[in-house]
């Protein structure tokens, strides 16, 4: 049975459809009657995922997959279209990552987690367009992040994938847009949410990584991506006024914040009260394989994650992102007036996101 046979519901591929972002985008999919395809490595989380879209009214399909290996994925995206026919969405959201300095993280680990979070990304992507470009018709959301403007340290790994993202992204939509295709892509840049990745990640940090502050839930990021695939021609969406705050300020002043997370990105990236180091690590096998257990969407943060982003809701609206964009411009400001010295003094706690905090100290003075 085709898509078509059920009143025109959509046919949507999620990558790391299994826990985080991926899977809250995918119950929202589900939601809305679609017709949603379940892509990650683990099937104990895909097949949790897939009844979590089936109770919300539409319907799932599971297929693991490892999507840094393209066979694999083109294979997917041939079962996606038997099942349910033409694909009209693609979410790319899988990745990997390690938390350590970069000389403590080896060339193996390197390379497996760049091959998941940047080429699993580009094989989705060639998958998408195999299938897309034939029909002149389809979007593809990249899941992005802050990161992939403004580097921390001990997220080598994740950053330069990022990085990466948004770089193979911009010289993809203008090759779209050379061809005049109706093929949308667009990039849905996030902030720190509460995904289970930090109890999965392989660490080499003293104690626990946790996201910096402040930080979003997946649902947050899930209505950002729903809505970016209903709107996919705007170049990329900012969720969260940090992730606006982070992305202009280091337009302005890099250099300033190299120093500035110098001194608070290490411990602003740990927490105490938990080990650092005996836990699970999904880099080469899932922690969710078949003697594993479903991780869900939410991580361990839900006391300290805010179920709501005015910003994105915001952006949402063309006429006010100018707006927002102003105001946060405004708050950046504020930040070069208030820096006197070429290094920011420390905070007092320093988990809080480096720009706001830069902001409110300007605001004292």
């Amino acid at each position: 049975m085709s898509r078509r046979d059920r009143a025109g519901a959509q046919t949507v591929v999620v990558t790391g459809a299994s826990a985080g972002i991926g899977r809250a985008t995918a119950r929202l999919f589900g939601s809305r009657g679609a017709n949603v395809v379940l892509l990650a490595r683990g099937r104990t989380g895909l097949e949790a995922a897939a009844a979590e879209v089936e109770e919300r009214g539409g319907r799932a399909l599971v297929v693991p997959t490892d999507v840094a290996e393209p066979d694999q994925v083109e294979a997917a995206a041939q079962a996606a279209e038997d099942a349910f026919g033409p694909i009209d969405v693609w979410v790319n959201c899988a990745f990997s990552t390690v938390f350590a300095p970069f000389t403590e993280v080896t060339p193996e680990e390197y390379r497996r987690a760049t091959e998941v979070t940047y080429f699993g990304f580009v094989n989705g992507t060639r998958a998408a367009l195999r299938r897309m470009l034939p029909r002149d018709a389809g979007a593809i959301v990249q899941v992005g992040s802050a990161l992939g403007f403004r580097s921390v340290p001990l997220q080598s790994v994740y950053c330069g994938a990022k990085h990466a993202i948004n770089g193979f992204t911009s010289s993809l939509r203008t090759e779209l847009l050379h061809r005049g295709s109706r093929v949308a892509v667009t990039v849905v840049q996030m902030p720190a949410v509460n995904t289970p990745q930090f109890d999965w990640v392989l660490s080499r940090l003293p104690k626990h990584p946790r996201p910096v502050a402040p930080v979003y839930q997946p649902e947050v990021a899930a209505r950002a991506v729903v809505h970016a695939a209903a709107h996919p021609r705007r170049k990329q969406y900012y969720v969260g006024l940090s992730t606006v705050a982070t992305i202009l300020g280091n337009r302005i002043a890099p250099a300033l914040l190299d120093r500035y997370l110098a001194r608070t990105g290490y411990d602003a990236q740990q927490m105490d009260g938990r080990p650092g180091t005996t836990r699970p690590v999904n880099l080469w096998e899932p922690a969710d394989g078949p003697d594993g257990q479903d991780h869900g969407a939410h991580g361990i943060f839900d006391d300290s994650s805010r179920p709501h982003a005015p910003q994105a809701a915001l952006a949402r609206h063309p006429v006010l992102v100018a707006a927002a964009s102003a105001a946060a411009g405004a708050a950046v400001g504020t930040v070069l007036k208030a820096v006197r010295n070429p290094v920011l003094k420390p905070v007092r706690n320093p988990v809080r996101n480096p720009v706001l905090k830069a902001v409110r100290n300007g605001r004292r003075r």
